[in-house]
């Protein structure tokens, strides 16, 4: 039994996939609690940036951008269509893909969102400090690299 709990002990303590998603949970919280006011989740908020900042993008185009798999993705973005915040039509030149663009509403929920997410990113920002937030954005990056699979 003790072996058992000895080799628990590694992937409890030094997983890198157990603690970036546990952080990933910390910050979230954070956020969403930021962003409460408009009723928007923080994964909700990324894909109304990534559909603004993209303009008009295809499912499969916001999911690679994303890292996310498109069917999480069409789901994920089921209520945002429902509340009106963003279009899904069959695409231009291939009818079999769908397109996605920020409505007027969408972009509303943006503006009043922008402020409260800008409020705590800069707080998080100050208790981490520029230079930690710079490397770790860096760092979050090559790990993304690392990590897709083609």
């Amino acid at each position: 039994m003790r072996t058992q709990l000895t080799e628990c002990l590694e992937p409890a303590q030094g997983c890198i996939c157990f603690n970036i998603r546990k952080s990933a949970r910390a910050i979230t919280q954070l956020y969403e609690e930021a962003l409460r006011p408009t009723g928007l989740r923080a994964t909700q908020f990324t894909l109304l940036v990534a559909t603004r900042v993209m303009g008009t993008a295809t499912i499969s185009g916001l999911a690679k951008g994303l890292v996310m798999d498109r069917t999480t993705l069409t789901r994920n973005m089921k209520p945002l269509e429902k509340q009106g915040f963003i279009r899904i039509v069959p695409g231009k030149e291939d009818r079999r893909e769908r397109e996605v663009t920020l409505t007027l509403a969408g972009q509303e929920i943006l503006t009043t969102a922008l402020p409260l997410w800008k409020t705590v990113q800069q707080s998080v920002v100050e208790s981490l400090g520029q230079s930690r937030v710079t490397r770790l954005l860096k760092d979050l990056s090559v790990t993304i690299e690392l990590a897709q699979v083609e």
